[in-house]
């Protein structure tokens, strides 16, 4: 199926209202991800690598604000451990819905899919091995992401591994100002405009907080995790492992 190319923000609006995901982003999501979050294939391709190093025989592996099931997808085909499965939860009912469908069309349907279309602060965690947070913590209100950490760490098994990316801020107004300018341009080089770039970046400010990696790994730590290690970053989008 031919890809949709993301033009959401290409008008100007009379009225921004805050981002959220709906239809209009679903149709557009894998051309708007691909051209918005440098470094998003590779960070994709070794959630399925780390994820078949640390599933456990018999555990669940979830995917938390699962989107489209990308990650789900890396998992399944890389997952070896017999009784496996991944629960995939997102509170979209636009993007469950289409990520159903991307899933059926998978041709190594070995590991089971549960997609659930549900908060994922309201979800049981249990007899994990691996949790995915793939660019969802930064749109929890900041309040509330010690105790789903905290949630996720209880419902992991000893060995078991939490993978988070996130976009990163820098406390430093310098360094801040330059990983943003460069991703601006990284944007630009894939053929958004400045009024595309402007718009989204307003609609996200109230939606999208990102935070330091020293803010998230003083947070694993205290939500109980043993040590964490930043594994990817490129500009202002990191990815990290933390163990338990």
């Amino acid at each position: 199926m031919h890809k949709k190319t993301d033009d959401i923000f290409a008008a100007p609006l009379r009225e921004m209202i805050d981002f959220k995901f709906d239809e209009r982003v679903v149709a557009v999501f894998p051309d708007m991800i691909q051209r918005s979050v440098p470094g998003y294939g590779m960070i994709i391709s070794n959630i399925g690598i780390l994820a078949a190093k640390y599933a456990q025989p018999g555990s669940h592996c979830y995917d938390l604000g699962c989107s489209l099931g990308a990650a789900t997808l890396s998992m399944r085909q890389r997952i070896k451990q017999p009784e496996c499965d991944i629960i995939a939860v997102d509170n979209s009912p636009a993007m469950i819905e289409r990520g159903r469908e991307l899933l059926a069309r998978d041709c190594v349907p070995t590991v089971p899919v549960t997609l659930l279309c549900a908060d994922i602060k309201d979800v049981t965690i249990d007899n994990a091995s691996v949790v995915v947070l793939n660019f969802t913590l930064q749109f929890i209100p900041p309040a509330q992401r010690l105790a789903l950490i905290k949630r996720i760490h209880a419902g992991l098994n000893p060995g078991g591994i939490l993978i988070l990316s996130e976009k990163i801020a820098y406390s430093d107004p310098e360094r801040q100002h330059f990983h943003v300018e460069l991703h601006h341009d990284f944007k630009r080089a894939n053929g958004y405009s400045d009024l595309e770039i402007s718009q989204k970046r307003s609609a996200l400010e109230n939606v999208m907080i990102p935070e330091t990696v020293a803010c998230h790994q003083e947070r694993l730590q205290e939500g109980g995790f043993s040590s964490s290690e930043l594994w990817f970053q490129c500009f202002n989008f990191a990815s990290m492992v933390a163990f338990k």
